[in-house]
């Protein structure tokens, strides 16, 4: 293996974390500056290396490069969830 991504593989990163996913590192291997465990941050960008470009709520812009780092995909809160049911079931409403 040559450490470069396919194209086939870049295109399912790119899938699988379109931007906007919201993640939480676990693990980060960057010796120099690495984002904290537990951080949370946003998808903006995946770039032809499969690389995940990240605003993180911190501030920080550094990068996530699956298979180096560890990490997880946030689902929505329960009450983020409630709260877009509750919109969705209130505007089917004729009053």
């Amino acid at each position: 293996m040559n450490g470069f991504l396919s194209q086939k593989e870049v295109r399912k990163i790119k899938e699988q974390y379109p931007v906007g996913t919201r993640i939480e590192l676990i693990r980060m291997d960057d010796p120099y500056a690495p984002i904290e465990s537990g951080m949370q941050g946003t998808v903006e960008n995946v770039d032809d290396a499969g690389t995940l470009h990240m605003k993180w709520d911190n501030g920080r812009t550094l990068g996530i490069v699956p298979r180096e780092d560890v990490f997880k995909v946030i689902n929505e809160s329960q009450d983020e969830t409630m709260d877009k049911e509750q919109k969705q079931s209130f505007s089917g409403m004729n009053m």
